[in-house]
């Protein structure tokens, strides 16, 4: 078995490159931060997917995240923690400071989003550990890229469906997957619209709303993962994977086809008890039923509803259930508009952004002031706003995609 060689990317010692054979492999490596992205990391692998991507020789790529157990360089510490997101205390230092690279941030964040889930060669994630937020959208969104409801879009694409090469998604049972985005008063972004609103019946609107954490075998059954295998093995598949005499990309496919997914087939997850509130109108509806309920996971759901920002949860309710009929590059933009009102329709600490990361992160006092207060205040044509593109058409910042 060969020794790994580990190479900073662009000079940027959190993300980590390394080419074996015609695989190309990526280590985010920032574990105190549970590997948090940055905007240097987010633009070392935007540069290293694109040259990958355009470099005939590399046939495969594959990602994985260190974790903080264990000794730096020894197999078990790196894996055990893929990404926890962005990094929100950035987003609230530059929201304070009207830095614009907060706005770089996001737009070289989504772009990047972009390049992974339409990337024309086989991309095998490691989802070890904790995925949420932003670590979901650097292995999320690759469903077929065509409106639901469209013959292309219609099920759950297998792996070899997506796109020209195979898209992995690995989960163990270390994983911990959510997009909590509504808890700092944001929305599920990075292509959540996308990805969520593809989970079978309400469950998009299920996870984007409450922010609940799911494991593997969830993941797996509302089509968030490929294939669950132990974390023992993941070192050894890593190495398997580096080791290969690949040829081409096909030759990817196929090992995929063979070593991951045969026999990795997993049921859609039954959904009428999230699809019994999640599919109604209003988010107000939505909670009326479940506190009405006598059911403990109902008053469970209802109560950490009740902790969310109210507004932001129409927000993303509303989002949710547009990016049904988008592609991919149209969601992206929409979230980009988004993401732009979250900190400039109420600048600096009147953002309900910035109050929800001082309440989570930085005074940690888990006591956010939401304004509006209580879902029952957010008045009718409130989220409207945050859907209305700053840009023309022509001169949006993710107009190329």
């Amino acid at each position: 078995m060969s020794t790994e060689t580990l190479a900073p990317a662009a000079k940027n010692s959190d993300v980590i490159v390394e080419r074996r054979g015609g695989v190309g492999l990526i280590t985010l490596n920032r574990p105190k931060a549970l590997n948090a992205l940055s905007l240097p990391m987010v633009r070392a692998l935007l540069s290293t997917l694109r040259a990958w991507r355009d470099d005939p020789a590399v046939l495969a790529v594959a990602i994985r995240g260190t974790n903080k157990i264990g000794r730096p360089g020894t197999p078990e510490s790196l894996f055990g923690g893929f990404c926890a997101g962005g990094d929100i205390r950035f987003f609230h230092q530059a929201a304070l400071a009207g830095d614009s690279a907060l706005d770089d941030f996001f737009t070289e964040e989504y772009t990047l989003n972009h390049l992974i889930q339409t990337y024309p060669k086989p991309y095998i994630a490691f989802m070890d550990g904790i995925v949420m937020g932003g670590g979901m959208g650097l292995c999320q969104g690759f469903a077929l890229d065509a409106p639901l409801g469209s013959d292309e879009g219609a099920g759950r694409a297998s792996p070899s469906a997506r796109g020209p090469g195979a898209k992995v998604r690995i989960v163990t049972e270390h994983t911990k997957m959510a997009m909590p985005e509504t808890n700092i008063g944001l929305f599920p972004d990075v292509g959540g619209g996308y990805f969520l609103s593809r989970c079978p019946g309400h469950v998009g609107e299920y996870l984007a709303l409450t922010g609940d954490v799911i494991g593997a075998d969830e993941a797996l059954g509302y089509g968030l993962a490929d294939v669950k295998l132990a974390a023992a093995r993941l070192p050894a598949l890593w190495e398997a994977l580096a080791s290969q005499p690949f040829e081409s990309s096909a030759q990817v496919d196929q090992w995929v086809a063979t070593e991951l997914i045969a026999g990795s087939a997993y049921p859609i997850s039954a959904t009428g008890q999230i699809d019994r509130y999640f599919s109604l109108l209003r988010v107000k509806h939505i909670v009326d039923a479940l506190e009405a309920s006598p059911d403990p996971w109902a008053a469970k759901t209802a109560a950490t509803l009740r902790k969310r920002s109210p507004l932001m949860l129409h927000v993303t309710l509303e989002q949710i259930r547009r990016a049904r009929g988008m592609t991919l590059a149209a969601d992206l933009r929409m979230e980009r508009d988004m993401v732009h009102h979250c900190f400039h329709l109420r600048p600096g600490a009147e953002s309900e952004t910035v109050e929800g990361i001082r309440a989570l992160a930085i005074d940690k006092d888990y006591k956010p002031r939401w304004s509006p207060a209580r879902i029952e205040d957010v008045k009718p044509g409130m989220a409207d706003a945050f859907f209305a593109s700053p840009w023309t058409a022509e001169a949006h910042p993710l107009r190329d995609l």
